[in-house]
């Protein structure tokens, strides 16, 4: 299995690209390529939902991205140490109704040797928002460079 890049152990510079790896990974809502980055036996903890290995990660983001519609994320890096991330982030998305939220939470990553993420704790609250209200307006994929980030957001 190739690695990903950046592998542990982790510097601020890495952490900092891994987590970017991995929000620009999440807003191409492509659950075969983002399962990818995880271990073949990955457990995650997303909200009340466990999901264990990369066939029942896909099954999630699947369900996830249909009713997560115009799904946009911004990750920060919180802090790090040798095989752990710990990252904010909030993403903004409506539903099949044209409700829009904006999510909060924080995830705890733990990395094998070669870069994949083994393990992903996931807690996230969710906050109703008007479409007037967003501030995630870029078109599809990735972030653009120079696009604030949750910080510079007040978020």
């Amino acid at each position: 299995m190739p690695a990903r890049p950046p592998v542990p152990p982790f510097t601020y510079e890495s952490a900092v690209e891994k987590v970017r790896r991995a929000e620009d990974a999440w807003n191409s809502r492509d659950p075969e390529q983002v399962s990818l980055a995880y271990t073949p036996d990955s457990r995650w903890r997303n909200r009340a939902e466990f999901v264990h290995g990369r066939d029942e990660i896909v099954a999630f983001l699947t369900r996830k991205w249909r009713r997560e519609l115009d799904y946009r994320l911004v990750k920060e890096l919180w802090t790090f140490r040798e095989d752990r991330i710990a990252v904010r982030f909030a993403y903004e998305s409506h539903d099949d109704s044209g409700n829009w939220f904006r999510s909060f939470g924080n995830e705890n990553w733990e990395f094998d040797g070669d870069g994949l993420m083994r393990t992903r704790l996931a807690c996230i609250n969710d906050l109703p928002i008007s479409e007037s209200e967003r501030c995630f307006r870029w078109p599809s994929g990735p972030r653009p460079d120079g696009h604030p980030g949750l910080t510079e957001l007040g978020f």
